[in-house]
């Protein structure tokens, strides 16, 4: 575990349309793949009236899956996560996403007494310290508050892709979480440079710090730009030195039957 004073982050300043300028490209079959996951979003939607929420990070991915929901009128409701360490960059597009699609973003926190006893104890950047400390600030600030997000919900979406690191290699469409929710990953199959094709089609609002070499975003003490050559996700807890570095939101659990596969895409 690296020592927490040797610990900066260098953040370049962001470069609009930079991203858009490195990741864009139409792929093969891509106007295909955004029809399939429509399909799968209105399957969804229809699978689970009223009970269905999209568990937004704000990031790249979930920016799509924002646009396809309001642009098509899904009913599907739209939550996000603020663990009190964002980027100032990050609350800002929440305020930007409800002011370009003219809908309300559910924001859940994590209990205030129970992060401030967490400081008190172990300091503000215990994450650095150790694994352990640092699962327990991911458990509080996001595990807990996402529980409550969830309650009374059947269902919730994911931007989760299978070219984002090789822990995810294996997402499928659809998957049981761990309290039996129905979790479903409708661009699992979706490449990065789909992702930004269709960002810069459609005009979609997205996090200025990926134009500063952040694909990945999370709590601001938790994230840093990547390097040329490392996977989306190197920038996420780097400190750990460990290829499965993940919060504890989409640890996987069991893939199950999907009912809506097509031919070309299989649970």
């Amino acid at each position: 575990m690296a020592d927490v004073m040797s610990l900066s982050i260098d953040i370049p300043p962001p470069q609009p349309g930079r991203a858009i300028a490195l990741y864009a490209r139409e792929t093969p079959g891509h106007a295909a793949r955004v029809a399939a996951t429509l399909q799968r979003l209105r399957d969804a939607a229809a699978t689970h009236p009223g009970r269905i929420v999209q568990a937004t990070s704000l990031g790249a991915e979930d920016m799509v899956l924002t646009d396809l929901i309001v642009r098509h009128r899904l009913p599907i409701a739209i939550a996000t996560l603020d663990t009190g360490r964002l980027h100032a960059e990050t609350l800002a597009l929440i305020e930007r996403v409800q002011a370009h699609y003219g809908v309300a973003v559910e924001v859940w926190q994590p209990d205030a007494a129970a992060v401030e006893a967490f400081v008190r104890e172990h300091g503000p950047d215990a994450m650095y310290r150790s694994r352990d400390l640092r699962h327990a600030c991911c458990a509080l600030r996001k595990l807990a508050p996402l529980q409550r997000l969830l309650v009374g919900r059947s269902a919730w979406i994911t931007g989760l892709r299978r070219e984002q690191s090789a822990h995810r290699a294996e997402v499928p469409w659809q998957e049981a979480d761990a309290q039996g929710r129905t979790k479903f990953n409708p661009l699992a199959d979706w490449s990065w440079a789909d992702v930004w094709h269709y960002i810069a089609r459609h005009g979609v609002p997205y996090h200025p710090l990926h134009d500063a070499f952040m694909p990945s975003i999370g709590c601001a003490p938790c994230t840093r730009p990547i390097a040329v050559g490392e996977d989306f996700r190197a920038g996420r807890w780097w400190w750990e030195q460990d290829d499965t570095r993940e919060c504890g939101l989409h640890l996987p659990t069991r893939a199950t039957p999907n009912p809506l596969a097509t031919e070309e895409g299989t649970a």
